[in-house]
């Protein structure tokens, strides 16, 4: 299992349009990427999956409308998380902080989890929100850091973020498949 985790670094307490518009943005790449998508932090008030789906679906244009949020909540690929306090449930398999300032002694390489993915190993890749990105507790807590530009340590926008490190992934995983193919 792959997942791709935003981290709320913003506000806790408090809901904001930039929330909504990043959890909006990451669905449909979630969904055209096989990838989980869960949130962390976030203040949904002890809702389930479904609801938020729902929720934030009646508020957005982006993914078809909420569409790709939805189908994910209903595929139990939409995951509601709390701030750690010492782990996250093990389902999630190793805990990636993705970060353009790898601690050379936890870094992997996207070609190395993606071949670790198609052994069947699951990874949470954690995208922190806000200026501020990934609190240091979630850097010590990961296993692994993730530099999805692999080593040319270059700042990427939260939004492109997404985007790249599921797409770089599968991409990879496809063509090592396709190798192994022929």
């Amino acid at each position: 299992m792959l997942t791709l985790a935003l981290y709320n670094s913003y506000d806790p307490k408090k809901l904001h349009e930039a929330h909504l518009r990043a959890i909006a943005r990451a669905a449909p790449i979630c969904y055209a990427f096989d990838f989980h998508l869960a949130l962390i932090g976030f203040p949904f008030e002890k809702k389930k999956p479904v609801e938020v789906a729902k929720e934030i679906s009646q508020s957005t244009t982006i993914g078809e409308g909420g569409k790709y949020l939805l189908e994910l909540a209903r595929a139990n690929k939409f995951h509601l998380l709390e701030f750690p306090k010492g782990g996250f449930p093990p389902q999630f398999g190793h805990i990636v902080a993705t970060t353009r300032k790898p601690n050379e002694n936890k870094e992997i390489s996207s070609r190395h989890l993606a071949e670790r993915a198609l052994r069947g190993e699951s990874f949470m890749l954690i995208v922190g929100l806000g200026r501020h990105g990934l609190p240091k507790e979630i850097f010590k807590l990961a296993n692994y850091h993730l530099d999805i530009t692999d080593g040319k340590r270059i700042s990427l926008e939260t939004c492109t973020a997404i985007g790249s490190i599921p797409a770089k992934i599968r991409t990879i995983m496809e063509e090592l498949k396709w190798r192994r193919s022929y």
